[in-house]
Order: structure tokens, then C-alpha cells, then sequence
């Protein structure tokens, strides 16, 4: 009895060896996340960044302190080129990471000096060079704030060169940074492919303006599929608008959920009520990703594009309403921008009415 106790406790034992080793070996996998390539260039493209729609935002607004950091908090930074900041400051200064993120490249590189490059989980890249020593290899996860290497520099001055990358193209720093404050800039940014370039533009204020006017297209980069108005000898209450499926919808305004449910020819809808009597349904979603009674913001992903209900094709029927009418969503969006018309919601939020015009 004795023996065949100790064999299953050996067995245990070995057991829970080969699990340890396995964690260690996913762990290691997990880390080494990064291509050759993306170890060694740092400007390329960011794979999967565009994968389900041609465009992405970003909500800068809604960043608490700890989610940001300047990367020489205490040095002087001058805008190079519109696309680098030039920060000095003392020698054995710390560099900080902007944001969380992972660390891509973290090595010196000819004309560059010691470089690191760390991915970040909003879509955006940055890049920190000529530091006197590196402090994080790749693959590893830092946070806003941590320190990551010493300040470096060249020709006896002390500076750091920084910049900012979307899918491995330089972005001038001012639209995301005030470079002399060091503060975020509390603005919602989207960020549409053009061809093989990245347009950046402002969608959202600043988040602690109350009266601010924030606005969204729902499916950024999609395209219409079936217009708003008659089709087929009936009537076609909104409009259909594709991408691919269970890319991110996003909600258009800031609002309550009414309604997220399996309903009729509608599959999975969601129903959100607006200011002045203001409502968007969105429909065929693959999953709905919030409840009735949340309340949601502008650009908050809501749900993912699907072909549940009468559907033929994955995309979202998309309708809008006010004071219980359907209204024709080319009245406040346009859609062959994937923008919202701030001037008519503007008048909205004031009237409560759209323009006849």
C-alpha cells in the first residue's frame, strides 16, 4: 500500500514538473512575439492593424493619469520636422514609456544610437534613440511611466530624439502631445489607411470641455451596400454598410442602451438613446457587447458586425431616429467620408431638428 502511494505521489510529482515546464515554454513563446524583421527595422508596417476595417480611433479623453507619460518629464522639447521632438535634459535622466505596451526593438542601431521601440495597445508605436543605455529587452511588457533607459545623446549635448509611428509611418507629435506643457492632448483621433499611408484627424475635443460635441461614424472604413429609401417595391429603413465580419461598431454618440437583444428580421440589435429624442439602432451583429441600461460613449465599441437576423451578407443595417421617426442617416452622416457632419449635429443638439436644407 505504502509503495503504491509513493508511486502516485512520484507520478503527481512528474505530472506537475511537465506542467511547469510547459508554462515556462508558452511563456517564452508568448514573449517572442516579434518577426526578425520587426526586431530589427523600425519603421514597418504593423501587422493586423488594419485587418478588419480601414480605419481605427483612438480616445485619448478618456486616459487616466497613470495611462500617459512625457518621456523626459522634466526635460525641454523642441518639434523637428513636424514628425520628431527633440527632448534635452540632464545626463542620467530617465526615459519613460509613453504608454503600456510591449517592447519591439531594443538595440543600437546605426544613425540611431541605442534605440527602443515599443508597440503600444492603442494602435500606435513610439520610438525613443540615442540613449546612453537601454534598459528593457523586447518582448517585454512595461507601463506608462516605467523607466526604460538613461538618457543619451551625441556631440557632448544630452537629448533624447522621440517620435511617434501609426503602421510604421512618422506622425507629427503636436496632434497627440503639447510639447512644452508635456500634457496629453484629450482628443479622440481617428486613423484611416490611404493607400500605403495613415491620415490622422481630430473626431472628438477635449474631454473635459462639457460641452463638448463628440461624434462618430459607426463603421469607419466601410463602405454603403444599400442605401437608405425605397428598394425591391418597399421601403429601406436605414442603411446597409459593410466591412468584414465581426469587425468593431461603434457607438455614434454618448447615450443610454435601450435595447440589446434578438429581434425579428433585425438579429442582434442594439437600440441607444440619444439627446433630443435621438436614437441609433444598430443591427445583423454578430454579438452585442453591452446591456440595456449601460451607458455608453462616442467610439465605444458596442458590438461586432455580423449576419444574424435576415441578412445576406455580414454587414450593419444602421438606422437612426428621433422623437420615434426614422430619419435618413445621410442627413447627419456622410458616408462616403465615414464621418459624422458636425455642423448639422451641432444644430441638432441646439434645435432638436435637422435641417430641411
Amino acid at each position: 500500500m505504502k509503495n503504491e502511494n509513493l508511486s502516485n505521489y512520484i507520478m503527481k510529482l512528474r505530472n506537475l514538473i511537465i506542467l511547469a515546464a510547459c508554462i515556462v515554454i508558452m511563456t517564452s513563446a508568448a514573449k517572442e512575439e516579434f518577426t526578425a524583421l520587426e526586431k530589427q527595422q523600425i519603421s514597418i508596417p504593423t501587422p493586423g492593424l488594419f485587418e478588419h476595417a480601414d480605419a481605427f480611433s483612438i480616445d485619448f479623453g478618456g486616459f487616466r493619469s497613470s495611462d500617459y507619460s512625457f518621456p523626459l518629464p522634466v526635460g525641454k522639447a523642441v518639434v523637428k520636422n513636424n514628425s520628431e521632438l527633440e527632448i534635452t535634459t540632464d545626463k542620467g535622466d530617465a526615459v519613460k514609456a509613453m504608454f503600456a505596451g510591449t517592447v519591439r526593438i531594443s538595440k543600437h542601431i546605426s544613425g540611431h544610437g541605442n534605440v527602443i521601440v515599443i508597440r503600444h495597445d492603442n494602435g500606435l508605436e513610439t520610438v525613443y534613440a540615442r540613449n546612453a543605455e537601454n534598459l528593457v529587452k523586447v518582448g517585454d511588457r512595461v507601463k506608462a511611466g516605467q523607466t526604460i533607459a538613461i538618457v543619451g545623446g551625441e556631440d557632448r549635448r544630452t537629448f533624447l530624439t522621440f517620435y511617434i509611428m501609426v503602421n510604421g509611418g512618422k506622425v507629427n507629435p503636436e496632434i497627440i502631445v503639447q510639447p512644452k506643457s508635456h500634457k496629453l492632448t484629450r482628443r479622440t483621433l481617428l486613423c484611416k489607411r490611404k493607400g500605403n499611408n495613415v491620415e490622422m484627424s481630430v473626431v472628438g475635443g477635449d474631454k473635459k470641455d462639457k460641452n463638448r460635441e463628440v461624434a462618430f461614424y459607426p463603421l469607419p472604413g466601410a463602405k454603403v451596400i444599400s442605401a437608405y429609401g425605397r428598394r425591391g417595391g418597399r421601403t429601406h429603413t436605414g442603411v446597409d454598410i459593410k466591412t468584414t465580419p465581426n469587425d468593431n461598431i461603434l457607438a455614434a454618440f454618448d447615450g443610454e442602451v435601450i435595447m440589446s437583444q434578438k429581434y425579428a428580421a433585425y438579429g442582434n440589435l442594439i437600440k441607444i438613446r440619444h439627446e433630443n429624442g435621438l436614437e441609433t439602432w444598430y443591427s445583423h451583429n454578430s454579438k452585442n457587447l453591452v446591456n440595456v441600461g449601460d451607458k455608453v460613449k462616442a467610439g465605444q465599441v458596442i458590438a461586432l458586425v455580423g449576419q444574424t437576423g435576415r441578412a445576406t451578407t455580414p454587414h450593419l443595417h444602421f438606422e437612426l431616429h428621433v422623437n420615434g421617426n426614422r430619419v435618413n442617416p445621410s442627413m447627419l452622416f456622410d458616408h462616403a467620408t465615414n464621418s459624422v457632419k458636425m455642423s448639422v449635429y451641432k444644430s441638432f443638439l441646439k434645435t432638436g431638428k435637422f435641417s430641411k436644407k
